[in-house]
């Protein structure tokens, strides 16, 4: 699988700072199958092929849950989610919020600015709807974006009736549909940032493509005009990853334009598995967003780093979201904190380490206050080729070895008793050290 480049800077592009620029590009439900350079045959997403075949693919990367919070939260702390207080979904409801990030944790920008980057998070932020848990009170210099997890309209922007956007501290409201909108705000960010001597760390976290899926309206007509017959469902999500993948496109030629391109490094991925009534594509993999089969954590992945990732390359490492963290605190010229369970893939990314990484267990995390979940916690375990997971809390375990079975068809817990008991022995010690980080707002005494 080949796509053109996307081209470098010309040679009038600024000096290089002593340190690259960082872009992180976090789409919100896109499925593993749902980008063209990942499989997809029905949608076309140019600028992303072009970002990921400028670089590096990853065809074996994890989300650390199957839903939002939980990931990111994972992303930004280089730690698992029930370390760092965020086991579940963070709502406006109170009733149904399942996660409070604890004071404890240090997030990636508060690091970066050690090293003398700026640091803005444009889009969603999901981590905290007041203080002290607003992205300005843990470590963001900048934000212009959504404090909740959705909107109930695009346009509109309001979620449960109320406003969620802010600039910093102060409440906004700009007109348009919201991916148009933070990609105004990252070009201009992007644009300011031209000027600065010092590197920058812009983490762009659109809502694209979460429900409600409500595209543009030339979007759909093309994609119907196109496509005659297709599930009416299924021609709105191929808009709207359609119409986000144009906007990564603007911000790839922002940077371009601001001779930016050549000194920064380039990620695009998704916080977990796509959707299942939005008609996502998963590839190959059963299941969907919410759950632990392959279709729910299994997430594309793609960076691109002019001179320093080779074009066209591809990696099958076991890796998961919060294995970014330490990756960019060494991109950044800096130590790695002690406690931090994610694993740098530095060397492996640039071509200068072993193509796979160590043979450590990976584990997974949802807590929800559903019918299904009542309150509880699923939980899934990876270490080499098995699986062991909980389709929900009330479910027997069921163990899978992706390497003989990777679509999960048949369960192989009671033949394999031995692997599922070491693995259940795993997890079972990963929850008791989760269960010491609490998961709600504390009580005033």
């Amino acid at each position: 699988m080949s796509f053109l480049p996307y081209p470098e800077s010309s040679s009038t592009s600024q000096p290089r700072p002593s340190r690259p620029n960082i872009v992180f590009i976090l789409a919100d439900d896109l499925g593993y199958g749902d980008l063209s350079c990942f499989g997809a045959t029905d949608l076309r997403t140019p600028h992303i092929d072009s970002l990921i075949g400028s670089g590096i693919r990853f065809t074996n990367f994890y989300a650390n849950s199957s839903v939002c919070s939980p990931s990111r939260a994972a992303l930004l702390t280089g730690r698992y989610p029930e370390q760092v207080g965020v086991p579940g979904v963070i709502r406006d409801e109170v009733q149904d919020s399942w996660g409070y990030l604890a004071s404890s944790a240090t997030l990636l920008p508060t690091y970066l600015r050690k090293q003398g980057y700026h640091s803005a998070n444009i889009g969603k932020w999901h981590l905290g709807l007041e203080s002290p848990n607003l992205p300005n009170e843990r470590g963001f210099q900048e934000f212009y974006g959504l404090l909740e997890g959705m909107m109930d309209d695009y346009v509109v922007k309001l979620r449960h009736g109320q406003n969620f956007l802010r600039h910093n501290g102060q409440v906004i409201d700009p007109p348009g549909h919201a991916t148009d909108v933070f990609t105004d705000a990252a070009v201009r960010y992007l644009t300011e940032r031209k000027a600065k001597k010092d590197p920058f760390f812009l983490y762009l976290a659109y809502t694209a493509p979460h429900d409600p899926l409500q595209p543009p309206i030339a979007y759909l007509n093309r994609v119907q005009k196109r496509q005659p017959g297709i599930d009416p469902q299924r021609a709105k999500l191929v808009a709207l990853i359609e119409h986000m993948d144009d906007n990564v496109g603007r911000v790839l030629a922002t940077l371009r334009a601001n001779g930016q391109l050549n000194n920064t490094l380039v990620m695009f991925t998704s916080d977990n598995g796509g959707w299942g009534p939005g008609k996502a594509n998963n590839g190959p993999f059963r299941g969907v967003k919410g759950q632990f089969y392959e279709g729910g954590i299994r997430i594309p992945t793609g960076a691109m780093w002019p001179g320093h990732i080779e074009a066209g390359s591809e990696s099958g490492a076991v890796l998961q979201l919060m294995d970014w963290f330490p990756t960019l605190l060494q991109v950044a010229g800096s130590s790695v904190p002690d406690g931090i369970s994610g694993q740098s893939f530095l060397n492996l990314m640039t071509g200068q380490g072993d193509a796979t990484m160590s043979d450590r267990p990976l584990f997974f995390v949802r807590r929800e206050g559903q019918d299904t979940y009542k309150g509880l916690q699923i939980h899934a375990v990876r270490q080499g080729d098995w699986k062991l997971l909980q389709p929900s809390p009330f479910a027997p375990y069921e163990l899978y070895n992706l390497r003989n079975d990777p679509k999960e068809t048949t369960n192989v817990a009671d033949q394999n008793k031995n692997e599922r008991d070491v693995l259940i022995k795993l997890l079972m010690e990963h929850i008791r050290q989760g269960g010491a980080v609490p998961w709600q707002k504390p009580q005033r005494q």
